[in-house]
């Protein structure tokens, strides 16, 4: 491969002779060959947008020229749209602020937009990096920024629809099986009836409050670092700057970003990404619960409860053939365990820096937006290959809900918990149905018994 030599403040580097990138950027690939593990495509967006955002502000304060910030401006929107992203090139393992990240940005969009300019105006100056591109910013508040511009982002067009698909799934479901009435359990043991619908009512409403816990989670992530410059105060900024890229990034993304109300907060600490870290961790809970209730519904086909038959998609087993396993709910208690570690990194990343910066920024971009892309797609699969397909095991359902000595709860009332109590064990050891022997053991009328135990009524 042939190579050219660039310099930066430490020397001379040899760069790929094509590359956009320049110097701080190969001395960053050469220094961190950790895991190979690269910034996201939802990552480099927001880092475009920033980027795009900040020479807008900056051509409309006087401190770009306008021909070289437009240059800026039409090269960080190829950074939006993905034509460049392979040019960063760099381990999300790196140096805790970002800056190799953020050197990588400025390098490819000051090489490009020199291109451009230099296209139409061949005595057109050089774009630099540090000079211009990274003009009034620095990676202090820049990767900060991009972190939560891409959060909100992938939140609001990525998760919260696909939370609010699964959920109205259950809900289509809900009254499809609105007269399924099957055996509750409390402890894995049997209880008192419900039906399909009710559970799935249930499965419903944690998706509706999941979405509801991001969007006030949102709320905090949508005060913007951006004008704080190295440590908060905006040193080599233009004081209505912060306020200004705020605006414009809000304007480009149709999202309601605003300048954060104290920037030694918002650039110190990573509290807002943790925030929306941990409703992540507890939407993953919430799934955990729903696919394993589905596992245990679908469990069988003979020795397991068998109330449900999910529909069969992939083969089970490479030794017993016929066997279908659960595999959507598989996959997505699997995303779940993800995501969870995924908190906890965050969570230590939150207490990793001191004073005036977190120095975890990085790890800190890559799970966040690692969960929240996996918990969205997760939910899509699981309504449609999943929900949307299963079918209850109507008569089977029937014959064990009717079986159920539990419901001789509903008999309470009339003939006292002791006696109640002494009907169901009855029944359970000699394996006879629960109305025979109610009928030998109390003096309600058969009519009155059959209205009491009807498990239709008792959900």
């Amino acid at each position: 491969m042939s190579h050219r030599v660039e310099r930066d403040s430490m020397g001379e580097v040899h760069v790929p002779q094509n590359a956009l990138y320049g110097a701080q950027t190969q001395r960053a690939a050469d220094n961190f060959k950790i895991s190979g593990t690269r910034f996201s495509r939802e990552f480099i967006e927001a880092l475009g947008t920033v980027k795009r955002s900040a020479a807008r502000v900056n051509r409309e304060l006087g401190t770009l020229e306008p021909q070289v910030a437009d240059a800026i401006i039409e090269a960080a929107g190829e950074v939006v749209e993905g034509t460049l992203d392979g040019e960063f090139v760099l381990d999300i393992f790196q140096t805790g602020s970002g800056t190799s990240t953020n050197m990588n940005a400025n390098e490819v969009i000051a090489n490009r937009a020199t291109a451009l300019l230099q296209a139409r105006d061949a005595k057109a100056p050089r774009i630099h990096p540090n000079d211009h591109v990274n003009f009034g910013q620095s990676s202090n508040d820049t990767i900060p920024t991009a972190i939560r511009i891409a959060a909100v982002r992938q939140v609001s067009s990525h998760l919260i629809p696909a939370m609010e698909h699964l959920r109205e799934t259950f809900l289509t479901r809900a009254k499809d099986l609105g007269d399924v009435v099957k055996t509750g359990r409390t402890h894995l043991m049997d209880a008192m009836p419900v039906t399909l619908a009710q559970e799935f009512g249930g499965y419903a409403r944690q998706m509706e409050l999941g979405a509801a816990r991001l969007r006030s989670a949102l709320e905090r992530l949508c005060e913007l670092p951006q004008g704080g410059t190295a440590v908060g105060t905006g040193v080599n900024t233009h004081p209505e700057f912060g306020a200004r890229f705020a605006k414009e990034a809000a304007e480009f993304t149709g999202l309601p970003f605003r300048e954060a109300a104290d920037h030694f907060e918002a650039q110190s600490t990573i509290d807002a990404p943790v925030e929306l870290s941990g409703q992540l961790k507890t939407i993953a809970v919430g799934l955990i619960k729903i696919a394993n209730d589905l596992r245990w519904m679908n469990s069988g086909p003979y020795g397991g409860l068998g109330e449900v038959e999910l529909v069969p998609i992939h083969p089970g087993s490479s030794i017993m053939p016929g066997k279908v396993n659960p595999v959507i709910e598989e996959s997505v208690v699997m995303v779940a365990i993800q995501v969870i570690g995924n908190d906890a990194a965050v969570t230590v990343a939150g207490q990793t820096g001191n004073f005036e910066l977190n120095v975890a920024l990085p790890v800190t971009a890559h799970n966040l937006l690692e969960s929240i892309k996996i918990l969205g797609n997760a939910c899509v699969n699981l309504a449609d290959r999943s929900v949307a397909k299963l079918t209850p095991k109507r008569e089977r359902i029937a014959d064990r809900v009717g079986r159920n000595p539990i419901l001789v709860t509903a008999l309470n009332p009339e003939i006292g918990y002791d006696r109640a109590a002494a009907i169901a064990k009855k029944a359970y050891a000699e394996g006879r149905p629960l109305l025979d022997v109610a009928l030998e053991m109390t003096d309600l009328p058969e009519e009155r018994l059959k209205e009491l135990l009807d498990p239709a009524l008792l959900t």
